[in-house]
């Protein structure tokens, strides 16, 4: 089955564990994730980066999803968070999501954080870690 709109080159074999050839094979699959080509993946991630609320973040995530089937979670961390390397950001499994692209989120996620902490401090609020006691 082949999407009738532009679609990511496919990974060289054995260096990817994205399942790209699977996905396309299963009749009714969710072929979302396939419009992430290189030049979108370089535009979200500079969207991830330039994050300027946690509103903003929070919106990101839902367009992640209803666009592309990626489910993105953030959430402080089971340990002390003193950097941003504390904070949890997991991506629910997704056939056909390469794995370099499953790195380079979180990590632009993080570099967006850390040019604005205030969003990371918003972040631990609403999970109620800087509240009041």
């Amino acid at each position: 089955m082949t999407p009738s709109f532009p679609i990511r080159q496919p990974c060289p074999p054995g260096v990817c564990d994205c399942g790209l050839e699977p996905l396309l094979e299963t009749p009714g699959a969710d072929l979302r994730i396939l419009r992430l080509t290189r030049q979108e993946e370089r535009r979200l991630l500079d969207r991830l980066e330039n994050i300027e609320s946690l509103a903003d973040l929070q919106h990101m995530q839902r367009r992640m999803y209803e666009q592309l089937g990626i489910s993105l979670e953030i959430a402080p961390g089971f340990n002390e968070v003193r950097s941003m390397r504390g904070i949890a950001i997991h991506i629910g499994e997704l056939p056909g999501l390469c794995r370099k692209t499953r790195q380079s989120i979180p990590a632009a996620i993080r570099r967006g954080l850390e040019k604005h902490p205030e969003i990371a401090y918003r972040l631990l609020d609403a999970h109620d870690l800087l509240r009041d006691a």
